[in-house]
């Protein structure tokens, strides 16, 4: 079984906690300490329980807190070299570099890394196994290449960006620079691409589709949620809107289903 929870997903802040057996991951940490730390406590889990971060690419909102939660709890960040590189705050208490072509295994979980189109140094993300159950993590990336979506087949869950929808995109604030590089293969997926991919990637076990990295400006929960399940004429009830100003619930997932865990009462 694998577990995920997002303590938060959006073009403010991104991370996603994933857990099998006794091993507990941080995907991303672009929150800060105190708020990631926060944000944990909800989940009922603290830094403590945290074997290992895992960062996809250097920008600010998967990196913030990176560097101070590492170096204040003596946890291992794992990154290729670019994103090391890249990285605005590479002062980890210790790295684990990666190439994103070479699966690896951290405690009950492996991990299998593949490159993603994004205008980073070295980007990539990441299917999770474990008991037989795979879990993808996709986002920041412009388009879904033939290596990409070879990766995603047989997944029983993923993240899966809908940053924009391209009316709101259209019509909004960016200037037309900025909409270009969002809309470019080295940007991120709007709605009508996620749905696409989707509408691909669908099969009896794939029963956890979190749609994450929504843009506050350029999308809406409803907006998103209506271009996914119209295209796949699916149950809605199997898709879900990370937010970006609080954790989800804990998702389970094994092999063929997956169990939506009730949230945790806080005082």
């Amino acid at each position: 079984m694998i577990r995920v929870a997002a303590l938060g997903s959006g073009s403010s802040g991104n991370s996603l906690v994933v857990q099998s057996g006794k091993t507990t991951l941080l995907i991303d940490c672009g929150f800060t300490m105190k708020e990631t730390i926060a944000r944990m406590s909800g989940l009922g889990i603290t830094p403590g329980d945290i074997d290992a971060v895992l960062i996809s690419h250097e920008h600010g909102d998967h990196t913030k807190g990176a560097g101070p939660l590492s170096r204040k709890f003596a946890l291992p960040v794992w990154c290729t070299h670019g994103t090391y590189q890249g990285a605005r705050d590479n002062r980890f208490a210790s790295v684990r570099l990666f190439h994103a072509h070479e699966p690896f295994v951290i405690g009950d979980l492996e991990i299998d890394p593949f490159p993603t189109p994004h205008d980073a140094a070295e980007s990539c993300q990441f299917v999770f196994k474990a008991h037989g159950a795979k879990f993808a993590n996709l986002t920041d990336l412009g388009a879904c290449t033939q290596h990409v979506r070879g990766k995603l087949q047989g997944v029983n869950g993923l993240v899966i960006e809908c940053n924009y929808d391209n009316d709101m995109l259209t019509n909004g604030p960016y200037p037309p620079s900025l909409q270009a590089r969002i809309r470019s293969s080295y940007g991120h997926l709007g709605n009508d691409q996620a749905a696409q991919l989707l509408e691909q990637l669908d099969h009896p076990d794939l029963q956890a589709i979190l749609l994450g990295h929504l843009s506050e400006q350029n999308n809406s929960d409803a907006i998103a949620l209506k271009t996914v399940t119209e295209s796949l004429r699916c149950n809605p009830e199997r898709v879900t809107v990370l937010a970006q100003h609080c954790a989800s619930q804990w998702f389970s997932i094994v092999a063929n289903q997956v169990i939506t865990e009730p949230e945790l009462e806080t005082a």
